[in-house]
């Protein structure tokens, strides 16, 4: 499995129920508290609660329709819900006004399903677009620019366009665009879809090296078993300065597993508990989801 997961080139059971310095280690970054969102065909997610300790990645797992991507919108102060609280960095989303919302979002990255980057732009006008937006001087955007995406490995492309770029290469950028202001969340939406296993592999390995290097802390919605796996097993070693597997009777996880199922919280432990699982649903949705990984 060591090889399972590749640095980018360079040196519970049933329940019914950038930088780490601005986080308080004793306090959860996120807290969903009874969540509840629904449409005209009812509710998607019903009564949903649970937390993400700082430098935590919480994988979402579920089935199409489970109400993964709603929760990052929810996470992100896009959606608002019908009924519960949600607390991210210390605020309360449900009383924040829109302008704080905006103020908000700036500690918030979201990485969109597919990159979801401007066909139009070049690489450096869509990591630069929201310090643009925002008036910020040009010799500092471009410091910023380069910084990123040489965090990703994409400084060379720069200047290319998005159809100029493999899909890896287009959702390292959306990384790079996520990272842009240095937040302390990152929202990552299916950040491996469509991709080949290698190229899945070097996202993760970038995914890793935000949560260990950087003390992002992040909620990351996917299909993938096995990516949910490979962040729960690997660490990126910066003295190394690569991927090494996790010693786990040392080192506490630094990734746990949530699975969505009617709306509710069907699972949340550690990656290996659900690995270990009898229950039959999860059985099925393991076999079901490595078909389909």
């Amino acid at each position: 499995m060591e090889a399972a997961v590749r640095e980018p080139a360079t040196g519970r059971t049933h329940a019914k129920t950038m930088p780490s310095e601005r986080a308080d280690v004793k306090k959860p970054v996120i807290v969903f508290e009874g969540v509840r969102i629904g449409f005209e065909h009812g509710d998607v997610l019903a009564d949903v609660s649970f937390t993400v300790g700082p430098q935590e990645t919480k994988v979402l797992l579920g089935e199409t329709g489970s109400g993964k991507t709603l929760l990052l919108k929810i996470a992100a102060g896009l959606i608002r819900p019908d009924a519960g609280r949600l607390n991210v960095l210390g605020h309360c989303l449900d009383e924040l006004s829109e302008r704080e919302l905006l103020a908000f979002r700036r500690q918030v990255g979201f990485v969109f399903q597919e990159g979801a980057l401007f066909d139009s732009l070049s690489v450096r006008e869509n990591v630069g677009f929201r310090l643009h937006e925002e008036g910020m001087g040009e010799e500092e955007i471009e410091d910023r620019v380069r910084q990123a995406l040489r965090f990703v490995e994409m400084e060379d492309a720069i200047d290319k366009l998005p159809a100029e770029l493999s899909g890896g290469m287009r959702r390292r950028v959306a990384i790079a665009r996520a990272i842009i202001h240095r937040p302390p969340v990152v929202l990552y939406d299916s950040p491996t879809a469509g991709l080949d296993p290698v190229t899945a592999q070097t996202i993760i390995a970038l995914i890793l090296r935000l949560r260990d290097r950087s003390g992002v802390t992040a909620l990351l919605a996917t299909h993938r078993v096995q990516d949910a796996f490979a962040l729960a097993c690997f660490r990126y070693d910066p003295e190394e300065n690569r991927v090494v597997r996790i010693d786990g009777k040392a080192e506490a996880p630094r990734t746990r597993v949530l699975v969505l199922r009617d709306g509710h919280v069907y699972f949340e432990d550690e990656a290996e508990a659900l690995l270990r699982t009898q229950d039959a649903y999860l059985r099925r949705f393991l076999v079901s989801s490595e078909a389909v990984g």
